[in-house]
């Protein structure tokens, strides 16, 4: 398959439209911009295809509901503080189980921030991105082909499950362009199929003798069903859904962990730490809900003495699963950046370095 250079958000929007997406609607915000940009242009080459631009980011994620509540694969985006005011609508999203894929190109916080990239969004994708307590699978790409290959098979995961999906991201992987291979084009009637399966699901006008389940709970004690079904989905995951890569954790006597942009620089790192003979390894989680906890967990600490936790937030935010993962079995340190300023190979270096000193 012919490779094309592509921007991170161009490639997003372009691998949604071939996944099947006919339904976008989302609101200006810096640095996430060309997605919504994109889909302008390309939804009304597509049958079915429709684009809007809302007033707002609350009334988009309102309209994302509607849409994906007839069947139609239908997706937004946003960058942060725009994440914030999507909480309520991605909220009754997961209460009527409505399968929606959104990205958060993440932007400097808090508050409004800086339009430069951050990782400080971390806590909100994983732990709190609305009320109830419900949970998503979140994907969070390194690589731009990464993210066109997330946001493709974004769609089947939230299908599958009944559930938001969100793609985390930042305004590095959004902004960069590298070359890609797309994935193929579902043709329209792969698309008409796909919205044909969820029917039963689907307010889109039935006959009274049809099963139907337009929503799975009711006002009272009839959501408490619904939310233990939730659970159930959300512990399998645990066994079905973590993705994780490990780079030479083998024989590692320091572990570097990060995600997302960051973890490319850490890759840079953890190669050049080899060559200087220490003993370095990476664990990269790709999806960081759910969490991968078994590959800190199972790790020798006999062997390893120290890990470096890697973020571009302050305080730090993935640092809460690494502690809960290790259990105080070995030092962990951090490495960190916020508000818009880039982690650096040279930063992270200095800090494996003052880490290898402690422990070693």
């Amino acid at each position: 398959m012919a490779r094309v250079f592509m921007k991170g958000c161009e490639a997003i929007a372009e691998a949604a439209t071939r996944a099947g997406c006919r339904f976008f609607a989302g609101y200006p915000i810096t640095p996430q911009n060309e997605i919504p940009e994109y889909f302008a242009r390309r939804m009304p080459e597509v049958e079915n295809g429709v684009f809007v631009q809302g007033e707002s980011e609350v009334a988009s994620v309102n309209m994302l509901y509607g849409a994906v509540q007839t069947g139609t694969r239908s997706m937004s985006s946003s960058s942060s503080t725009g994440i914030s005011l999507y909480s309520e609508g991605i909220s009754y999203c997961a209460a009527a189980r409505l399968p929606i894929v959104y990205v958060n190109v993440q932007r400097g916080g808090p508050g409004i921030g800086a339009i430069q990239p951050a990782q400080q969004d971390y806590m909100q994708a994983t732990k709190a991105s609305g009320n109830g307590g419900f949970e998503m699978i979140v994907l969070s790409p390194s690589t731009v082909q990464e993210a066109v290959d997330m946001t493709y098979e974004a769609f089947d995961l939230a299908e599958r499950d009944m559930n938001p999906v969100l793609i985390l991201t930042d305004g590095v992987m959004g902004t960069m362009m590298e070359p890609v291979e797309l994935p193929p084009m579902k043709s329209d009637e792969e698309v008409a199929a796909l919205k044909a399966a969820r029917k039963a699901v689907s307010a889109v006008g039935h006959k009274p003798e049809e099963q139907v389940r337009i929503l799975p709970g009711g006002v009272g004690g009839g959501f408490e069903p619904v939310n233990i079904e939730a659970a159930k989905l959300y512990e399998s995951w645990k066994e079905n859904d973590v993705r994780v890569e490990e780079i030479m954790v083998d024989d590692a006597e320091i572990i570097l962990t990060a995600y997302g942009i960051s973890a490319r620089i850490a890759r840079i790192a953890v190669k050049e730490l080899r060559a200087e003979g220490i003993k370095a390894g990476l664990i990269r989680p790709i999806a960081i809900h759910p969490f991968p906890y078994k590959s800190f967990e199972n790790l020798d600490f006999n062997r390893v003495k120290g890990i470096l936790d890697i973020e571009m937030s302050i305080p730090a935010q993935m640092r809460w699963d690494v502690d809960h993962a290790v259990h105080g079995r070995c030092p962990i340190k951090e490495c960190l950046r916020s508000g818009g300023e880039l982690m650096t190979k040279e930063r992270v270096m200095a800090a494996a370095h003052e880490l290898v000193k402690e422990v070693l």
